[in-house]
């Protein structure tokens, strides 16, 4: 009799952990991988996309085949507005490398060599705005400006430039 008792705990333990782990599996506030919905295609017909949906013209794609000298702002430029939200971006996107007095002297940006371009110098306020989305949002060849289309939005993009060259060049 002790021996099928001694045999039993074991058991026991084992069903009374099982519980315990369906219990929390449950109650776990996460859901679980088993949970997400699925569709199957037996399960219901494929959604077929509206006329006019999907764009013939426009967008990033065509952008990018522009020549920067060719593109223009969707913005206003000289709007004082518009400088002001660009530079709410630039503060978000830009700072750490290019730095707070915009010489290439962020947190980011003391780290490599050569530093980042100093934004106030004469050759980037005399670079097109074009030009200057097309380095913003798609990099520089063989520089350390990462492309920022598929991180920042188009408008804010030339809201940036529009406050970089409402910078002026450095005194």
């Amino acid at each position: 009799m002790k021996k099928l008792l001694i045999a039993l705990i074991p058991v026991l333990l084992v069903i009374i952990l099982y519980e315990g782990l369906i219990l929390y599996d449950n109650l776990f506030p996460y859901g679980r991988m088993r949970e997400t919905p699925a569709i199957r295609p037996q399960e219901a017909p494929l959604l077929v996309t509206e006329e006019g949906l999907v764009p013939y013209t426009g967008g990033e794609a065509l952008l990018r085949v522009t020549d920067g000298k060719d593109l223009k702002p969707t913005v206003v430029m000289t709007d004082p507005v518009t400088a002001q939200q660009g530079q709410k971006v630039y503060a978000l996107y830009c700072q750490q490398c290019h730095g707070k007095f915009h010489d290439g002297n962020g947190t980011v940006g003391q780290s490599f060599h050569p530093l980042p371009t100093d934004l106030m110098n004469e050759k980037v306020q005399q670079t097109p705005d074009g030009v200057l989305f097309k380095e913003v949002s798609y990099g520089i060849q063989g520089g350390r400006q990462p492309p920022l289309a598929t991180t920042v939005d188009m408008e804010d993009r030339w809201r940036v430039i529009a406050y970089v060259k409402s910078l002026g060049l450095r005194k």
